[in-house]
């Protein structure tokens, strides 16, 4: 089909872009230290250092289907689906050090060779994928900026989902998690706004079974804070059946 996509440019170089994450360090065991020091020059990305259009096959050393997660935390849910699905690849976005390294650990303590990690902000590696690289896209529990005036700062609002939906191939999936049950109903009228994106749903999904219970899902649970699905589709003439 025609797209009605305008994806949003990058802001020139000399305005401050508007960030929709807190940059953090956190202090490190040693075994993260470790796996840092000795993984992240085989399995980790940069994406500050990217110059020009990125290519995932070169990354990853093979072609693969490619997931990719913004915001992976310390990446216990990242390696378990990537363990479960060893078909695709999962390159998985984070800007928290130690989670960064915990997900490099686990990902050598598993034998995972579907796994690489990228360091920074995902929208300007989203920028650089080529259009229509992407069988799926995770944003599990993004930042909710629930103050009205750091409302800008969000992830999933129509600019941005305009970027991510274009890089998804035709078929391709936009799974978003969120506790917040405010920014959920707002994903939910952006998403559905999208002219390119169908809820598989017509709503709010059931948690998917391929989508592993993390920490921070257990203790919003256990605060009484429900937890919202919402799983869009990028239509095609011919769309391929919905994968996590």
């Amino acid at each position: 089909m025609t797209s009605t996509d305008q994806t949003p440019a990058a802001p020139p170089a000399h305005v401050a872009p508007i960030r929709t994450f807190h940059p953090r360090r956190g202090r490190m065991s040693g075994r993260q230290l470790d796996a840092l020091d000795r993984l992240w020059p085989a399995y980790g990305l940069d994406i500050a250092e990217l110059d020009g259009p990125f290519d995932p096959t070169a990354l990853f050393g093979r072609p693969a289907p490619l997931v990719l997660e913004i915001g992976s935390g310390m990446g216990d849910a990242t390696a378990a689906m990537a363990a479960a699905d060893p078909d695709r690849h999962y390159l998985a976005v984070e800007v928290h050090t130690p989670g960064i390294a915990n997900l490099l650990e686990l990902a050598e303590r598993h034998a995972l060779g579907n796994v690489r990690v990228a360091r920074g902000d995902a929208l300007d590696l989203v920028r650089a994928l080529p259009e229509g690289s992407l069988d799926a896209l995770h944003v599990f529990f993004p930042d909710p900026w629930p103050k009205s005036r750091h409302h800008k700062r969000r992830l999933i609002q129509p600019g941005h989902v305009a970027l991510l939906r274009s890089r998804l191939a035709p078929g391709g999936t936009l799974h978003c998690a969120t506790d917040w049950a405010e920014y959920a109903e707002s994903m939910r009228e952006t998403l559905t706004a999208d002219p390119e994106l169908v809820d598989t749903h017509g709503g709010f999904a059931p948690r998917p079974a391929h989508r592993p219970v993390t920490k921070f899902e257990r203790r919003a649970l256990t605060a009484g804070r429900p937890v919202f699905d919402l799983v869009h589709r990028r239509v095609a003439a011919t769309a391929a059946p919905a994968r996590g």
